[in-house]
C-alpha cells in the first residue's frame, strides 16, 4: 500500500505545534509557554531497487525539491538523472536507488511515490543530514495522494441547538453537551452584527461580560470569520455546549455548528441493572472521545494543550474503550520531541517520569517492539536529563523553571518531594524492563533503583504517622495521600505497611480529601489493587454520581462536592477557568473495565490476558470491551455468566478457579 511519508517524528511534532498554538483566551491567543521542538524542514528520502524491467512512477511532494535517479548498469556504469516532482518517470533496468530531497520552511517535508513497483511505504529512508538511514515516518490515515499530511482527515458533523431560548432579549442554543465545532452563521436577509458567547455551563453562556470565549461579529469581514457561502460564514475551532447571542434584533439568521472530530471506530459497550452506573460509563465515554483528537488532549474548552500526565491516564482508559494504537503512537511522539532533551515535558518533572513509564505500558498493551526499539533513543536521553538531577541519595529534585506539580493539592514541597522519588523509581523499573525486552544491560539502572527504594523508605517512611511524609527537609512531617498511593500501587512496600497506609492515610479522615478525578484515577486503582472493590464502586457512584446531579453531560477536571453555585466553576483565579469537560474525568472507563469487570493484558499485546468479574457487585450485567484486535463479551444475568472472545489466549478466573476462554466458544458458569 502506498503511505504519505515523512522523516520518523516529524508528523507529530508539526501537529502538536499547530494543537498547542490553538488555545483562545476572552479575545486573544495564548501559546504554549514551555519550549517547542522543530521538526526538520530539508529532508531526503531514499530507497534502493533492483529492476529486472522499466517501471514508472510519480512523486508527489509536500514542499520544495526533486528526484534524483541513480541507475547502475549490469556493467557496472553509473547515470544520475533529475526530475521535477509530479513527473511520470521511466526507470530500469538495473540498481536504482531513488532520492527525493524535499524542503519546507512553514510545512512538513513529506512525499508520496505512486508506481506499480516503485512506491513510498515503510521501507523507506530519511535523513534530515545529521541522523541517516532512518527508517520514515507514516500513517495508516494517509494513503492517498491527494491527501495533504499537513491536514489531518477528520469527521464533521452538522448539529443543529436541541433547544433554543429566548433570554432578556437574547437567544440561548444548547448542544446538548460540550463539542469541538465552527460556528456557522446564516443570514436569510441581510448582514446583522451579533455576539456570540460560548459556555460550558448555561451559567457561562449568559455572563456576557466574563464568560471565557466570545466573539463579536461586526462587520462581514471581520478577523477570525470566513465566509463559505454567498450568506453564511464560520468562525473558528471553538468547544463549546452553550452558545448566547444577547440584544437580538431579528430572526434573519441561523446557526448551526460544525462539529469536529475523529471516529475511532471500535467502541465498548457496557449496560448494567445499575441506571446510574450505566450514565456514568455513558458520559465518561462521552467525555473520554470528546478529549481524543489527534492527540489525547486534557480539556477541550480552556487550555486544548497536550499534557504529559493527563496523556498517560488517557493510555488506560483507551484500552477499555476504542484502543487506538495510532493516537497513543502519536501522543508519545509528539511530546518527547526531538533530541537533544531540554526541558521536562510541559515544564514539569513528574510529566517526564510519566512519559517514561507510558513506553512500558505502551508495549504490555501493543506488544509492538519495533516502535519500542525506535524511540529507545529518546527513552534513554530524557533519562539521562532527569539523572542530571538527582543528588547523592538519588532523589530527583526541581531545577529553576522546573515544575513540581504531582496533583492540585498543598504539599510540603520542601526539598525534594516524596511523590516525585516514587515515579522515578517506577521510571527506571519501566527502562529496565524496556531494556531487557531490547535484550541491553540493565545493571546500572537496577543499582539505582535499589539505592532509590532504600533511600525513599529510609527518608520519608515515618513509623508514628504510619505513612511516608512529603519532605523530610522540613521537618514538618506533613502526609498527604499521594505519594503513599503510589507506594502501593507501584509494589514499593510490603503488607505490613499496606495495611498501615490504608488505615492511617488512604482511609483516615484527617488527611486531606483528593479532588481531582485525576488522582482520584490512582486512589480508587490502590483501593481495589488491596480489594477493597465495593470501596471503590461506591466512590465511582458517589463521586462520578455527584457531577451527574450537578448536571454534568461530560466529566470535570475537578469536583467538590460543597462547592455550589457559580464556585463549582472557577479554577485558577477564573470564575469559569475550570474544564467540564475533561480526559482525566473518563477514569471509570478504566477503574471499571480493568478491576470491576477484571479484564487485564498477561502478555504484550494480549497475547494472553484474563477475565476476573466482581460478580458479587453487578445483579447483571452485559458489556464489550477491546482485546488486542478483537473483543471480549461478558454477560451476567440471573445467576448465569456467559464469556465470549473471539480471540486465543485467555482465561476466565473466579475465585480460586481459572479457566480458559477458548477462541470463538462461549464458556457459560452458573454463578
Amino acid at each position: 500500500m502506498n503511505y504519505w511519508i515523512w522523516f520518523p517524528g516529524d508528523f507529530e511534532i508539526y501537529h502538536i505545534m499547530k494543537q498547542n498554538f490553538s488555545r483562545e483566551e476572552r479575545g486573544f491567543d495564548w501559546p504554549a509557554y514551555w519550549y517547542t521542538s522543530n521538526w526538520n524542514h530539508n529532508v531526503s528520502f531514499n530507497r534502493t531497487y533492483q529492476l529486472t524491467e522499466k517501471t514508472n512512477f510519480i512523486v508527489s511532494a509536500k514542499g520544495k525539491g526533486h528526484v534524483a535517479i541513480k541507475t547502475t548498469g549490469t556493467d557496472g556504469a553509473e547515470l544520475v538523472e533529475k526530475y521535477p516532482f509530479e513527473k511520470d518517470i521511466t526507470c530500469g533496468p538495473g540498481k536504482v536507488k531513488v532520492e527525493v530531497i524535499v524542503c519546507h520552511l512553514e510545512g512538513l517535508p513529506s512525499i508520496f511515490v505512486s508506481g506499480d513497483t516503485i512506491y513510498s511505504d515503510g521501507t523507506w529512508a530519511a535523513s534530515n543530514y545529521i541522523e541517516h538511514n532512518q527508517l520514515v515516518g507514516l500513517s495508516t490515515l494517509f494513503t492517498k495522494s491527494e491527501q495533504d499530511p499537513m491536514n489531518f482527515p477528520y469527521s464533521h458533523e452538522i448539529r443543529e441547538p436541541s433547544k433554543i431560548e429566548k433570554i432578556n432579549d437574547g437567544l440561548l442554543l444548547d448542544f446538548d453537551y460540550d463539542i469541538t465545532a465552527k460556528t456557522e452563521i446564516t443570514y436569510l436577509e441581510s448582514f446583522e452584527s451579533i455576539t456570540l458567547c460560548y459556555g460550558e455551563s448555561r451559567t457561562e453562556a449568559l455572563d456576557v461580560n466574563d464568560c471565557y470565549l466570545k466573539q463579536e461579529i461586526k462587520t462581514p469581514h471581520d478577523t477570525g470569520l470566513e465566509q463559505i457561502a454567498e450568506n453564511t460564514f464560520v468562525t473558528r475551532l471553538r468547544a463549546f455546549r452553550y452558545i448566547y447571542i444577547p440584544n437580538v434584533k431579528s430572526n434573519s439568521f441561523t446557526i448551526k455548528a460544525n462539529r469536529q472530530y475523529i471516529n475511532f471506530g471500535k467502541v465498548s459497550r457496557f449496560k448494567s441493572s445499575d441506571k446510574q452506573l450505566n450514565q456514568i460509563w455513558k458520559i465518561a465515554d462521552r467525555t473520554f472521545r470528546t478529549c481524543s483528537d489527534i492527540f489525547f488532549l486534557d480539556g477541550v474548552k480552556r487550555d486544548k494543550w497536550v499534557w504529559s500526565g493527563d496523556a498517560y491516564q488517557s493510555y488506560f482508559i483507551n484500552q477499555y474503550s476504542f484502543l487506538n494504537k495510532e493516537i497513543v503512537e502519536r501522543t508519545i511522539l509528539g511530546l518527547r520531541g526531538s533530541d537533544p532533551f531540554q526541558q521536562h515535558l510541559n515544564t514539569i518533572i513528574d510529566y517526564s517520569l510519566y512519559w517514561l513509564i507510558s513506553i512500558e505500558e505502551y508495549y504490555k498493551t501493543f506488544g509492538d517492539l519495533k516502535f519500542v526499539e525506535k524511540i529507545y533513543s529518546k527513552v534513554d536521553s530524557l533519562l539521562k536529563y532527569c539523572n542530571m538531577q538527582t543528588d547523592e541519595q538519588g532523589f530527583i529534585y526541581g531545577k529553576k523553571g522546573d515544575w513540581v506539580y504531582i496533583d492540585w493539592a498543598e504539599f510540603d514541597i520542601t526539598g525534594p518531594l516524596c511523590a516525585e522519588q516514587m515515579l522515578l523509581a517506577r521510571a527506571y523499573q519501566s527502562v529496565i524492563n524496556i531494556r531487557k525486552a531490547l535484550k541491553k544491560s540493565t545493571n546500572d539502572l537496577e543499582e539505582k533503583l535499589e539505592k532509590l527504594i532504600s533511600n525513599i523508605h529510609a527518608y520519608y517512611w515515618d513509623d508514628e504517622k504510619g505513612g511516608f511524609i512529603d519532605s523530610y527537609v522540613s521537618g514538618r512531617r506533613n502526609v498527604t495521600k499521594h505519594a503513599n498511593i503510589f507506594a502501593i500501587l507501584f509494589d514499593f512496600v510490603d503488607e505490613e505497611k499496606i495495611a498501615a497506609i490504608k488505615n492511617n492515610v488512604l482511609l483516615n479522615p484527617v488527611i486531606k480529601e483528593i479532588h481531582t478525578p485525576y488522582f482520584k484515577f490512582w486512589e480508587l486503582e490502590v483501593m481495589a489493587k488491596i480489594g477493597e472493590y465495593s470501596y471503590v464502586m461506591d466512590q465511582i457512584k458517589s463521586y462520578w454520581g455527584g457531577m451527574l446531579d450537578e448536571g454534568a453531560t461530560t466529566f470535570w477536571e475537578y469536583y467538590d462536592p460543597n462547592e455550589k453555585g457559580i464556585e463549582k466553576y472557577s479554577m485558577y483565579g477564573d470564575k469559569y477557568g475550570k474544564s467540564l469537560c475533561h480526559a482525566w474525568g473518563a477514569s471509570p472507563i478504566y477503574l471499571l473495565g480493568r478491576y470491576l469487570i477484571g479484564l487485564q493484558s498477561t502478555a504484550p499485546g494480549y497475547e494472553t490476558f484474563e477475565v476476573a468479574l466482581q460478580v458479587q457487585l453487578f445483579d447483571e450485567l452485559s458489556c464489550t470491551l477491546p482485546v488486542g484486535e478483537g473483543e471480549v463479551a461478558i454477560v451476567l444475568q440471573k445467576g448465569q455468566l456467559k464469556v465470549l472472545a473471539d480471540v486465543s489466549g485467555g482465561i476466565l478466573r473466579l475465585a480460586n478457579r481459572t479457566i480458559p476462554l477458548l477462541k470463538g466458544k462461549e464458556l457459560t458458569i452458573n454463578i
